[in-house]
């Protein structure tokens, strides 16, 4: 079974699919699947247009791109779901209670996975942790387990603005943050695997 990342934002126009375009990109040489799906969505919609310009890249179509709703069987086929708001994470965990283990939202695991990263003293990590057996479930392993090291955040500190009714520097500058936000993802579950 390959493992697979989960983006879910509101309409899954705007932060979910270019989340998912950014990170198969930086994604793109480990065995992982990257989707999107939206809480709102509805199904067979096209990208924001904003969105299609920030995703376009080598190998990227993202004109040929449609929206999904959220379903309960997205939630449990996936290794990681990450989220842009809190809200959408509820959304997430009330609609697949069994996801709620791997279920962040996107900033709030890049937070983790920073804190993860960063190696601790043996006697502060406690009792040895069997190896997983993937980069990716190693990678949410490590960070479920710095969650209760970490202070909690300011709450809109887990959330993504959207730039739906914006500017394309609007749409830019979610996707700096989107991919700020995957890169420590990435650091770790190099180091995690």
């Amino acid at each position: 079974m390959v493992d697979g990342v989960l983006f879910v934002c509101h309409a899954n126009m705007c932060r979910s699919p270019m989340a998912e375009f950014i990170a198969r990109r930086l994604l793109g040489d480990l065995p992982v699947t990257v989707t999107s799906a939206g809480t709102d969505a509805v199904d067979g919609a096209a990208m924001h247009p904003y969105a299609v310009e920030v995703a376009a890249g080598p190998g990227a179509d993202p004109a040929a791109f449609r929206t999904r709703r959220l379903r309960p069987v997205h939630l449990t086929r996936a290794t990681l779901v990450l989220t842009a708001t809190r809200r959408q994470r509820s959304v997430c965990t009330a609609l697949a209670p069994a996801a709620l283990p791997r279920t962040f939202t996107l900033r709030q695991f890049a937070r983790l996975a920073a804190a993860a990263a960063t190696p601790e003293p043996a006697e502060a990590t406690g009792p040895a942790v069997p190896p997983e057996d993937s980069p990716l479930r190693a990678a949410v392993a490590a960070a479920v387990r710095v969650r209760g090291r970490l202070q909690p955040a300011a709450p809109d500190a887990d959330d993504l603005r959207d730039p739906i009714g914006g500017r394309p520097a609007d749409f830019r500058r979610c996707a700096e943050e989107i991919e700020r936000s995957i890169r420590p993802v990435l650091a770790l579950i190099g180091t995690a695997g």
